[in-house]
């Protein structure tokens, strides 16, 4: 696998007609000095030296990026609100995550909000993946004025993982599995990145029951129609184990709630009170269970 053509092969697609706009307006935007980056909840940026001319621009460009869907960021006052408060997810990972001086990679990474938010354990470096033009304009808009060179952020997908053999300490992949329609090669090109001993940390939809079986989606599930398979607990831990992964761990399991994922000005469109049955909110609209997510922690043998 040549990763470094790809990669200049796919920086052809921020010339895209819907993609191009948005790169013109990030690159008119201005330098601002005396920048104070603030990693909590909000990811939070000020600076004295933010004129309301320069702040203005940067809500207009923000606006032309919807939909955010991670977050939520505050540039200089423009806050923006996303549609998913990704710190509750954050929060709840923080106290398994330990990064400091490791070689970290966060595999569908949307537009970098949890690499930004890793910064403060003092990583080696944190290497972003997700093939979205959108999201890695997003990201870059957010990272001009953080200026961390401990942040890379590729356009490359689950499948390339494996091109970048033996290199990381610990790989996050988080809501990303259930996208795949063959879940057990998706670990295997995750595994092949981690170096011997390095962790995997994954969350993903599950459903109760103690038998080794999945849901199978006829269509959608909550709307969404690229959802492969559900599985149980130990369905997922035989698919890591045939992946070559040990030592499964859950860490915790949580129901989505519209408190964390909701419509927001800043996404166009439905959010998750739109893909639960109005009368039953333990439902999808497909009659599936609810969304649940379980976080597990497993390790290269």
């Amino acid at each position: 696998m040549d990763l470094n053509k790809i990669i200049n092969e796919r920086k052809e697609w921020l010339k895209w007609k819907n993609i191009a706009p948005l790169r013109q307006a990030l690159n008119t935007l201005e330098d601002i000095g005396d920048v104070e980056v603030e990693l909590g909840d909000w990811i939070r940026l000020t600076s004295p030296k933010a004129t309301s001319e320069e702040v203005e621009r940067i809500h207009d460009a923000a606006l032309l990026m919807k939909p955010w869907r991670k977050g939520p960021f505050d540039l200089f006052g423009v806050k923006i609100d996303s549609e998913w408060r990704s710190y509750m997810k954050y929060n709840l990972l923080r106290p398994y995550l330990d990064l400091e001086g490791k070689k970290v990679a966060d595999v569908g990474c949307n537009n970098g909000y949890y690499m930004f938010r890793m910064l403060e354990f003092a990583p080696a470096f944190v290497l972003g993946v997700d093939p979205s033009p959108l999201f890695f304009t997003q990201f870059e808009l957010v990272n001009r004025y953080v200026k961390s060179d401990k942040l890379h952020y590729e356009m490359l997908g689950i499948e390339h993982m494996a091109g970048y053999a033996d290199m990381f300490d610990t790989v996050l992949c988080l809501g990303v599995l259930y996208h795949r329609s063959d879940p057990v090669v998706a670990l295997k090109n995750l595994k092949r990145s981690l170096r011997k001993g390095g962790e995997l940390i994954l969350d993903t939809f599950m459903i109760e029951g103690n038998e080794p079986v999945c849901l199978v989606p006829e269509s959608t599930y909550s709307k969404i129609s690229n959802i492969h398979f559900v599985p149980t607990l130990s369905a997922l831990e035989n698919w890591c184990k045939k992946a070559g992964f040990e030592r499964f761990e859950v860490l915790e399991s949580v129901k989505t709630t519209t408190h964390e994922q909701r419509r927001t000005e800043w996404m166009d469109g439905q959010s998750l009170e739109d893909f639960l049955d109005p009368e039953n909110q333990d439902l999808t609209v497909e009659g599936y269970p609810a969304p649940k997510r379980v976080y597990i922690r497993a390790y290269r043998k």
